[in-house]
């Protein structure tokens, strides 16, 4: 098995990616693998992806909006830098020993794999995300967790561990894609591809954007203004909830259900977007970043810090410092 290369890092050189395409996928799920891609080399002044469409056997792929997507047969795949994996339904019937088999060979090149919506479980059925942090649709992380008891289940949005990228949806995939941009060609350059689609959430989020107000209950408008007054010395649930008078359980079914995620998750999110604000926006040393966002060790911040930002603070702060041109 060849070593892996780290793709997140600067870089100029176009990135060899092969989006392995499944039928039964959603179309957006699809899309935000795809649009981040071609609004970076659309943006860009030379090409940032080149890739290609990959398919499990010789036909065209269907996806669940009935359109079709001819590609490489993955028997026929050589190589490539990232390989995304984009899946819907029917895991069972499409983990194949022949599709997991070719996951297996193009991970031992070294690539860089990455698995979207129903992706991490195919990676997972190949035995590739063993040993990483990984995520999943939240709907699916309990029998997820249950089914590969050697995979660090996370309830994030996405999930970086070495060379293996999970998302749990094609929302927060388009979020994993500008990560991988922003750490190849600068944060500005994201946020340039950002704006392409309107979108608030990354790479250039701040404390006041995050997440959007407007999906918020009155509980969790409350809650979420607790959390941003105690960043850096986080509240535990319970004494948030007994602050609103209500149960930890009920604070966690409005934040599943008003904003998608949780609310110990969402608390991370407001910390890690001031960490950023500050990190760019402000001459403090890194320990005194650490200690604003709540944290107690340089180290548990850097690693928050590069799986929420895809980058280290230090990185960050030198690209921000001195900007990739365009």
């Amino acid at each position: 098995m060849k070593s892996a290369r780290n793709i997140l890092q600067p870089e100029h050189r176009a990135l060899k990616t092969a989006l392995l395409v499944l039928d039964e996928c959603s179309t957006l799920s699809f899309a935000s693998a795809v649009d981040p891609m071609r609004a970076a080399n659309r943006l860009a002044d030379r090409p940032a992806f080149d890739w290609d469409y990959v398919t499990p056997t010789d036909a065209p792929v269907m996806l669940t909006s009935a359109l079709t997507v001819p590609g490489i047969p993955l028997a026929r795949l050589q190589s490539c830098d990232l390989m995304i994996v984009v899946a819907g339904f029917q895991m069972a019937r499409q983990a194949t020993p022949s599709l997991l088999a070719g996951l297996r060979r193009i991970a031992a090149t070294g690539a860089t794999i990455a698995g979207i919506d129903g992706g991490p479980w195919l990676l997972a059925e190949a035995g590739l995300l063993d040993g990483h942090s990984a995520t999943t649709h939240w709907d699916d992380l309990d029998s997820f967790a249950s089914r590969f008891p050697n995979v660090d289940v996370q309830a994030t949005r996405f999930a970086i561990s070495e060379n293996r990228l999970t998302s749990g949806g094609a929302i927060p995939a388009v979020e994993m894609m500008l990560h991988i941009i922003a750490a190849r060609h600068g944060a500005s350059f994201a946020a340039r591809v950002s704006n392409q689609f309107l979108y608030e959430g990354a790479p250039a989020q701040t404390k006041t954007d995050a997440p959007k107000a407007n999906h918020h209950s009155a509980l969790t408008s409350k809650a979420n203004s607790l959390m941003e007054a105690a960043l850096d010395d986080p509240l535990p649930l319970a004494h948030i909830a007994d602050r609103l008078g209500t149960s930890p359980r009920t604070l966690q079914q409005q934040f599943r259900l008003r904003l998608n995620t949780t609310p110990q998750d969402h608390y991370l999110q407001l910390r890690m977007a001031e960490a950023r604000r500050l990190v760019t926006d402000t001459d403090m040393s890194l320990m005194d970043v650490a200690q604003a966002t709540g944290f107690t060790s340089q180290s548990s911040f850097a690693r928050a810090f590069r799986l929420a930002h895809g980058l280290s603070a230090r990185d960050l702060r030198q690209d921000s410092a001195h900007p990739t041109h365009h």
